[in-house]
């Protein structure tokens, strides 16, 4: 089929979107349709994650910063970890180190399916880690601190 065919097609249905032929014309407005609904679900789904898991993890007891620091603690198994905020901008990936450049602490189990060595986070949990924690430190400060 050459070009002055196609555009004599198009020119004969000028409500067909160009490219399309008159056969496939059915098929191409079900897959705009399929894909623009799978589209619209997936911004639904983007919009909810993040909220839906910063209440799972311990949203408003807890900061985003925190959330990210608890979470860097389960998963290095290191009390001393934090994330930092803001993010410097010579960070990885535009130059620095990674995130986790020389640490050690983690548990997990390398191979060709790696296994996390942590274990998962239940429904606020990181609020309860984050308090414990926080007493403990608290309770290891008074006890160094002289009468």
């Amino acid at each position: 089929m050459s070009n002055s065919t196609l555009a004599q097609g198009h020119q004969d249905n000028p409500d067909l979107p160009l490219g399309t032929t008159p056969p496939f014309a059915r098929m191409h407005r079900w897959l705009k349709r399929a894909i623009f609904v799978c589209l619209f679900a997936l911004v639904i789904e983007g919009a909810f994650t993040v909220p839906a898991l910063a209440l799972w993890y311990g949203w408003p007891t807890l900061s985003f910063t925190e959330i990210c620091s608890e979470l860097m603690k389960v998963r290095y198994s290191d009390d001393t970890v934090d994330c930092e905020h803001p993010y410097p901008l010579g960070g990885a990936p535009f130059g620095g180190p990674p995130e986790a450049a020389g640490q050690t602490t983690a548990r997990d189990e390398w191979g060709i399916q790696p296994k996390p060595g942590w274990e998962r986070v239940g429904f606020r949990e990181l609020v309860r880690k984050h308090d414990e924690r926080i007493a403990r430190e608290e309770a290891r400060r008074e006890a160094t601190q002289p009468r």
